[in-house]
């Protein structure tokens, strides 16, 4: 479980237990339901990060759409509902280059517009061989609140946890022409461990697709 996940989890058990000795247990039991939706919705689970010139999917979730952008880009956005892991993963190995938090709308995370309206933290990395890959972590109707882990300059291995948004949200991963497309729409993704792309110019082995568990130091929240 996540740090946040901890308190919320504390927070309504504490409410409750509050309640129960004030007025009995029927009253608390929404809290103590509560509770236990937190401890769930915050599980943070290990995940088999694949090896190889390959773009894993930073989120849980679905692919709700792929758009094809400018400069013969292409973005996937992923949209995770309330009951996917909502722990963010970086899509490649590499150094973060830029971190850019903007200010915004809460629309539905499934409308096209919320890429560019709602409130939104994008990151770019860049591969130690000059690849770049930016993904945006953008809230939607119900989530109000970006965590991020990470700050400019940070080194990240492929799968390395980033951050999270609370409740119901979206991931967007934009991918230049050198990257190949491994997924289709309506499908189901999990983060780190999904091959989202693999590079259009690699040719990836058995050994190459063999999954790892890459063991990640623990992160503080920024």
């Amino acid at each position: 479980m996540v740090r946040d996940g901890i308190f919320y989890l504390i927070g309504f058990t504490a409410a409750g237990a509050v309640i129960t000795s004030m007025i009995g247990p029927g009253p608390a039991t929404p809290l103590f339901l509560l509770a236990l939706f937190c401890g769930w919705f915050f599980r943070d689970p290990e995940r088999p990060i694949p090896a190889g010139p390959v773009a894993v999917s930073p989120a849980d979730g679905v692919v709700d759409r792929i758009t094809h952008e400018p400069g013969r880009r292409t973005r996937i956005s992923i949209f995770l509902n309330v009951f996917d892991v909502h722990v963010n993963r970086s899509p490649i190995g590499g150094t973060i280059t830029k971190i850019t938090y903007k200010p915004g709308q809460f629309l539905d995370a499934r409308h096209e517009k919320a890429s560019e309206l709602n409130e939104a933290n994008e990151f770019t990395v860049v591969s130690h061989d000059g690849t770049v890959v930016i993904f945006r972590q953008v809230t939607g109707l119900i989530a109000r609140r970006i965590v991020c882990y990470k700050k400019e300059g940070d080194v990240v291995q492929t799968g390395e946890r980033v951050g999270l948004i609370k409740f119901g949200s979206r991931v967007d991963v934009i991918l230049g022409p050198e990257w190949r497309l491994e997924v289709s729409q309506g499908q189901r993704v999990s983060a780190g461990s999904s091959i989202l792309a693999t590079r259009g110019d690699q040719i990836l082995t058995a050994d190459a697709l063999s999954s790892v568990i890459i063991k990640e130091p623990a992160l503080c929240q920024t």
